[in-house]
């Protein structure tokens, strides 16, 4: 069955996806970023194939959530998923049920940090639009298959919506479900690294050597998945809308800070729009 490794975007999914792989699939107990395919995005176009007539239809896309997710857990194992899908339902249909869900690691940040990775990642001109696309409560992302790179694995239609209207439908994930804050894992990483793994064992029932998590912490820091990314790289970065150029996907991290580059009117129009679900996080 499926456990959800799920967060609005730019909020440290890769991160802990990273600490996963290191501590489940990784036996040479060697951090690279190739390893994260053990992890793969859903949805994906090859998990809808021979299911649909358009697959760049998301109502006809919805009609078949729940049978693409069967069909990968056809082969009775757990496995985890990565995805910043909302938990929302189109029409009659939800994005996903507690029959092929076994559970959901929930990653949130503090949108007042996420704003400026947002700015950075997704190519925005401003701040101002920065803004508006967290505020969006229609947001989606994906892409129409391009004839001209035609990967069965291409990402497709995700609903997004807001940040505040994301975090809400998944925080409403009844089984198995645990809430990571990033930062907790920038301040504590011991602690809440070790949380996730106590997930592992009470959910999956895998019980993992002290060695091996104190050294999936250990080598899973952000500046050590930086390094590797400078060094090998990394297919899942993007490029710069206007120049070409491929975008750091690590790229500040625990360096960015609200406080030192967020314009204060901004800064309060987060915390007006998002502020029941930022206090209640602790963040106000």
């Amino acid at each position: 069955m499926i456990i959800w490794l799920t967060s609005y975007p730019k909020s440290g999914n890769t991160w802990v996806r990273s600490f996963l792989v290191s501590l489940l699939y990784n036996k040479k107990n060697e951090t690279n970023l190739e390893g994260l395919n053990n992890i793969p995005q859903y949805p994906l176009r090859s998990h809808f194939n021979n299911l649909l007539d358009n697959i760049d239809d998301i109502n006809e896309v919805s009609s078949k959530w729940i049978i693409s997710q069967k069909r990968i857990n056809s082969d009775k194992k757990n496995k985890f998923f990565k995805t910043h899908h909302a938990l929302c339902k189109i029409g009659k249909f939800s994005f996903t049920n507690y029959e092929t869900s076994l559970g959901a690691i929930h990653i949130v940040r503090d949108p007042r940090n996420i704003i400026n990775s947002i700015l950075y990642h997704y190519s925005k001109k401003s701040f101002l639009e920065a803004k508006e696309f967290m505020l969006d409560e229609t947001r989606a992302l994906g892409k129409k298959f391009d004839p001209n790179s035609p990967s069965v694995n291409q990402d497709m239609f995700t609903v997004l919506t807001s940040w505040k209207t994301h975090y809400l439908s998944w925080k409403n994930f009844k089984k198995n479900y645990l809430l990571i804050k990033y930062e907790n894992l920038v301040s504590e990483p011991d602690k809440e690294f070790r949380k996730i793994t106590k997930y592992l064992n009470d959910v999956m029932h895998i019980k993992i050597e002290e060695d091996k998590i104190d050294h999936a912490i250990k080598s899973n820091s952000f500046e050590n998945l930086k390094k590797i990314e400078n060094r090998d790289g990394f297919k899942e970065a993007i490029k710069d809308k206007g120049s070409g150029e491929v975008k750091r996907f690590f790229n500040l991290g625990p360096n960015n800070k609200w406080e030192k580059i967020l314009d204060s009117e901004i800064k309060d129009e987060i915390e007006k729009k998002f502020n029941v679900e930022m206090k209640e996080l602790g963040y106000l």
